[in-house]
C-alpha cells in the first residue's frame, strides 16, 4: 500500500484506530488463525498499529509484522512488537512463514495488484502454511469519508483468486461491522491454506 492519502488518514487516528472494537466474528477468525497456525513464525500484512502482533505474540508465536504507515509501526514498536516500515511488494521471502495474517490491510492495493500480492504471500508461506485474509465486501475502487483508498471485491471474485493464486480455502465467514470511517459496511474473513 502506496496510497499517501490513506498513509495520512492513518497516521493523524492511531489513537482513535486503537479504539475501535473487533466484531465478535473478526475475534473468532483471529483465535481460529492462532489455533491453525499452532506455533511458529507468522507475518501480520498490514499490522496497523500492532494489535493484532501483541495478541499472536501473548499466545507463543513469533511475529514479524509490516505497514506502509510510520505511526502505526512506531506505535508498535513502542509495545515490543518486531515491526518494520513496508508495502505489500515488500513480501519477497520464499517459504519462510508458516502463517501470514492480512486483515483488512490488502483492501488498500489497487484490484490490478490483487492477483500479484497474492502470489507474493503464497510464496511467503511454508507448504501448508495458513492464511488469513480480511476484505470488505462491494463493488468496484474508492475513496471512504476518510479519504481512505479502497477495493472491494465480491465472494466470488476473492474465491476465485485465492484458488488462481494456490490457496485451499478452509473457512469463509461473513458479517457486518463498523470500522474507523463509522460506516457499517459488509465484511470477509477467509482461512485458507498454501
Amino acid at each position: 500500500m502506496t496510497d499517501k492519502r490513506t498513509i495520512d488518514a492513518y497516521t493523524t487516528r492511531v489513537a482513535d484506530y486503537l479504539q475501535v472494537p473487533l466484531p465478535p466474528e473478526q475475534i473468532e477468525a483471529r483465535r481460529a488463525f492462532t489455533e491453525a497456525v499452532g506455533s511458529g513464525h507468522i507475518l501480520d500484512l498490514g499490522a496497523g498499529p500492532g494489535s493484532d502482533s501483541g495478541f499472536f505474540m501473548r499466545e507463543g508465536l513469533t511475529v514479524r509484522a509490516l505497514d506502509a504507515t510510520p505511526a502505526f509501526v512506531e506505535h508498535a514498536r513502542e509495545n515490543g512488537v518486531d515491526a518494520y516500515l513496508g508495502t505489500f511488494d515488500d513480501v519477497t521471502e520464499e517459504a519462510e512463514y508458516d502463517g501470514i495474517y492480512c486483515s483488512f490491510s490488502l483492501l488498500h492495493a489497487p484490484r490490478a495488484d490483487f492477483p500479484r500480492h497474492l502470489a507474493a504471500i503464497h510464496r511467503a508461506l511454508k507448504p501448508e502454511g495458513v492464511f488469513f485474509l480480511g476484505l470488505k465486501l462491494g463493488t468496484g475502487e474508492h475513496r471512504d469519508d476518510l479519504d481512505r483508498y479502497y477495493t472491494y471485491f465480491s465472494q466470488t471474485e476473492i474465491e476465485e483468486a485465492l484458488d488462481q493464486a494456490g490457496f485451499t480455502i478452509d473457512r469463509i465467514t461473513t458479517g457486518m461491522g463498523t470500522g474507523l470511517a463509522g460506516s457499517y459496511d459488509g465484511f470477509i474473513l477467509v482461512l485458507a491454506h498454501a
